[in-house]
């Protein structure tokens, strides 16, 4: 029978993403890509340090055991194959077991996530996260410098979300940001029954919540909405969840605070949210993505 990885939770991510290779990155940046071959070349027997999401990708591997292949993690690198020695050298010391890997040497590997049926993709590259968005796949930009994950959860993924624009559409945004607070309360509270239109990281969370709902003594998963809304548009959010029969652990109604130390308490393992200035703040706490979609994200408004 042919190789399948139907049913399983497909994490795509970039070496840099999931290996801190800043040093190495800086090193291209001034000079060219035979320069960070050579290094890399170099600092092969050398495991890179873990990068940001590192911790996430370690735990949902957890999820795997002798009998059951619940996940699988591909890297999707701009790297040459030369330098994607060492991310695997990397995976391998610290016991993460990562098998599959396409390098581009700098080309967009985005298109590689259509035949892998990826869950989500995690890249320092913006156009690359744009691109896979486009194409209908969860994407986040990673921010190299974020604090990276506590480890006060060994057993625990624990994964945080914005709502609109990211696990929701932006519906319910561009009335904000066109007609203010006001007219984004009534809009809310006037269509409370009914669901919000599922956003690019609905299908993220479905796969979570079916992982969670498998399994496994070693690793459980628990997740929250953290959130800018605040009553009375609280309900539509809790009730498009029950909607789709989709339960969150922690929903956090923020009403415009700073997300930051909220989330520096919940310690996640990644979080996600479509605007740069939430990100910014978040990312000085925990380890942080930014959604490139919706109407905070024209294309004109983000560099590449």
């Amino acid at each position: 029978m042919p190789v399948s990885l139907d049913g399983q939770l497909v994490v795509a991510i970039s070496s840099r993403a999931l290996f801190d290779f800043e040093e190495e990155n800086q090193v291209f940046e001034q000079s060219d890509d035979r320069a960070y071959m050579k290094l890399q070349l170099e600092r092969l027997e050398a495991p890179a340090k873990p990068g940001v999401a590192f911790s996430l990708v370690k735990k949902l591997l957890a999820f795997n055991d002798a009998t059951t292949q619940r996940v699988e993690v591909v890297i999707l690198s701009r790297n040459d194959p030369v330098s994607g020695m060492r991310v695997f050298r990397s995976a391998q010391h610290y016991g993460l077991p990562i098998q599959r890997g396409s390098f581009t040497r700098g080309q967009s590997p985005w298109r590689y996530l259509k035949p892998l049926n990826a869950n989500l993709f995690l890249s320092t590259h913006l156009s690359d996260v744009r691109a896979a968005l486009d194409a209908g796949v969860p994407a986040a930009q990673v921010y190299p410098n974020s604090a990276h994950a506590s480890e006060a959860h060994p057993h625990e993924v624990r994964i945080a979300f914005d709502g609109d624009a990211v696990l929701f559409s932006d519906e319910a945004e561009r009335v904000f940001q066109a007609e203010g607070l006001s007219a984004f309360q009534a809009h809310e509270h006037a269509k409370a029954a009914q669901p919000l239109s599922a956003g690019p990281f609905k299908p993220l969370l479905t796969a979570l919540h079916r992982l969670q709902q498998e399994g496994t003594p070693a690793m459980r998963i628990r997740t929250a909405l953290v959130t800018a809304r605040s009553a009375p548009a609280h309900e539509r959010a809790i009730r498009t969840l029950m909607q789709w029969n989709i339960e969150v652990d922690e929903a956090m109604f923020l009403g415009g605070l700073a997300k930051g130390e909220f989330l520096k308490e919940f310690e996640p393992d990644f979080f996600f949210d479509d605007q740069t200035g939430h990100i910014e703040s978040a990312s000085q706490h925990v380890p942080a993505g930014h959604v490139a979609s919706g109407v905070s994200n024209p294309p004109s408004s983000l560099p590449e």
